[in-house]
């Protein structure tokens, strides 16, 4: 298991790389240039700052989370193809600095998404909040408006940008159901696996979060189905998954253990984090630790310690605790939290496996 962290950069984040080295046990920054506008190509220059930043602290730069991938690939329409060339572009200059895994996601308009930035839990922490029926009531620009307001700092894959275009891209998603967002996912891959193969680099897609569609729009990254799908596509190396088991675990219907258990050796990158789903299908972030909430956190470690899993693994969203202001979700405190407990988890699994060897 290779332990890592993610960074948004010196210029936004609260979070310094400093912080960071005195976390035990972290290898790696889960890094990308965050103010990059979603389709341009990432020059090497660009890449090289930040990477030659990230080694001078002892840390790899393997891993990048996310190459945004520009709305017309999503929708397929007439400028698929110039931004479809700037991403090969982008994944041969990654290439050149070491990096292995480019996490993406094919989410339409929205990445993830939350209801409330701050919900205040039982403990007097607060954490990102799904309310499902006000998803279901709330206009789309009212949405993009609260998250956006929830920081000072740019929420990936909420670009403010967006918010100006919002009618115009529903109105083009009209066109674009389940079946022809997958066909626009296969075009996509067939297009760039060859040159990720070729670069040593692993593409692994995040799950849709949460996991089903809201305000009409198609999801497809969902369950175990998609991952078989998927499979189907390619069967290049590089065409991977990133397994996250608080985004596709937001449905009570996908076991996480199983998902783990099945598809590690094709995830080289794993989000490990807790939720709390309830009943009417809201769910908050919790701590990590498995016993506060839904998620099977220590059947997943488990999991995947049997496997002896040796990809790149994250804490994922953490709580906002002990008073730290921070952008949502990405403090510094919780996360830290989360990473001793799955190497906690990892240690004990390792320690049982030695004792059941020497007996």
């Amino acid at each position: 298991m290779n332990m890592t962290f993610r960074w948004y950069g010196r210029d936004n984040d609260t979070v310094t790389l400093e912080h960071i080295k005195q976390i035990p046990g972290v290898k790696g920054i889960v890094w990308a240039l965050h103010d990059k506008p979603a389709g341009e190509v990432w020059t090497k220059e660009e890449i090289r700052r930040e990477v030659e930043a990230i080694e001078s602290h002892g840390f790899h730069a393997e891993v990048v989370e996310s190459v945004n991938i520009h709305e017309s690939i999503k929708l397929g329409n007439q400028d698929r193809d110039r931004y479809i060339e700037n991403y090969k572009e982008s994944i041969r200059n990654l290439a050149e600095f070491g990096v292995k895994v480019i996490c993406y996601n094919f989410m339409p308009i929205f990445d993830w998404t939350r209801t409330e930035m701050f919900h205040p839990l039982a403990d007097g922490s607060t954490a990102l909040f799904f309310e499902k029926t006000k998803v279901e009531r709330l206009d789309p620009k009212e949405l993009i408006r609260t998250v956006s307001e929830a920081s000072d700092l740019t929420l990936p894959g909420w670009e403010p940008e967006k918010l100006d275009r919002i009618t115009e891209l529903f109105e083009a998603y009209k066109e674009v159901d389940e079946g022809q967002l997958w066909t626009n996912l296969e075009i996509f891959l067939k297009e760039i696996l060859p040159v990720a193969e070729a670069a040593g680099i692993k593409m692994a897609i995040h799950p849709d979060d949460p996991p089903y569609s809201i305000f009409g729009l198609p999801r497809i990254i969902t369950s175990e189905k998609s991952y078989e799908k998927l499979i189907r596509i390619s069967d290049s190396p590089s065409n991977a998954f990133t397994f996250c088991s608080g985004s596709m675990g937001a449905s009570p219907s996908n076991d996480m253990v199983a998902v783990a258990k099945r598809y590690a050796n094709r995830a080289p990158f794993a989000h490990i984090r807790n939720v709390q789903i309830y009943e009417n299908g809201n769910f908050t972030e919790t701590s990590h630790y498995t016993r506060d909430g839904s998620i099977d956190v220590k059947g997943i470690v488990k999991e995947l310690h049997e496997q002896n899993y040796t990809g790149y693994v994250r804490p994922d969203h953490g709580r906002h605790i002990w008073g730290e202001v921070c952008r949502p979700g990405y403090g510094l405190y919780d996360r830290a939290l989360g990473i001793m407990y799955l190497l906690g988890l990892w240690d004990a699994y390792e320690a049982t496996r030695e004792e059941n060897a020497g007996s």
